[in-house]
């Protein structure tokens, strides 16, 4: 019986912390971070040492956040709970458990962002449907103050690592999983620009409730395309590590680009 030939990388901390500084990460930097681990190879220690990597280059001076969204907990109607007929919808409302950013598990980000939001010392947002985790010296101030109708607008995690002069860290995930474009979309003026109203369960004063509230709608849909145009005209280097991709960017001038991108290009 012939051996499958192994096609993965093996990757050891040493060997992801020699990788990133490579791309750039340096002590003290504020690093927005998304991740498919898998991308990566076989990573010794898993999720646990690639976030013991890039904490160990950031050092006590710098701050990792990563998304740790629960969007589960929205109204059925929206598709999120595409699974459950709509006669089911009623006791989904009524039922569904009040975000705790204690407990509540990150939905769909990947085994890294969840063992992230637990790590010792993080600090989590209180959306109940987009929050962020983040660990250093600015977590506090990164996760504090979530207001649920500006999920990704001014004053929002995200505005608060663009005025932190923060980084992107997309580690073998494309731009359509670049959260700090978001931002770009409150900032940019095109006409297709609209508002929804959204559901969440929430604890408000020892009381579950059910909250719909107003914030602007997000549309990733040109996120793919913006993204490989930025990388096009700004020469963006793409890095790889075991066999993922990697691209390491400055926040601030992405979102700047992609907002006037967006303006000359959403209709």
């Amino acid at each position: 019986m012939t051996e499958l030939q192994e096609t993965r990388a093996i990757l050891t901390k040493e060997d992801l912390i020699h990788a990133f500084k490579n791309c750039g990460l340096r002590e003290g930097q504020h690093i927005f971070v998304h991740t498919s681990l898998s991308k990566l190879g076989f990573v010794v220690g898993g999720a646990e040492t690639l976030i013991r990597s890039l904490l160990e280059i950031i050092g006590e001076e710098g701050t990792l956040m990563m998304p740790s969204q629960t969007w589960k907990n929205l109204d059925p109607s929206t598709g999120v709970h595409s699974e459950a007929p709509t006669e089911w919808w009623p006791i989904i409302r009524e039922y569904w458990p009040p975000y705790d950013k204690e407990i509540t598990p990150a939905i769909g980000m990947g085994v890294v962002a969840e063992m992230f939001r637990k790590w010792p010392g993080a600090k989590r947002s209180n959306h109940p449907a987009r929050s962020i985790a983040a660990v250093g010296k600015h977590a506090e101030y990164l996760t504090q103050n979530h207001d649920l109708c500006n999920i990704f607008g001014k004053n929002s995690p995200l505005d608060k690592l663009y005025h932190l002069n923060g980084y992107v860290l997309l580690i073998g995930v494309g731009y359509n999983k670049n959260t700090s474009l978001h931002l770009a979309e409150t900032i940019a003026n095109f006409p297709a620009k609209k508002f929804v109203h959204e559901s969440s369960a929430i604890m408000e004063e020892g009381t579950r409730k059910w909250v719909t509230y107003e914030t602007q709608a997000v549309d990733d849909g040109d996120f793919v395309r913006l993204g490989n145009e930025y990388d096009k005209e700004m020469n963006i280097k793409i890095h790889r590590i075991g066999n993922a991709e990697v691209r390491f960017l400055e926040q601030r001038p992405l979102v700047d680009w992609a907002a006037a991108w967006m303006e000359r290009n959403r209709v």
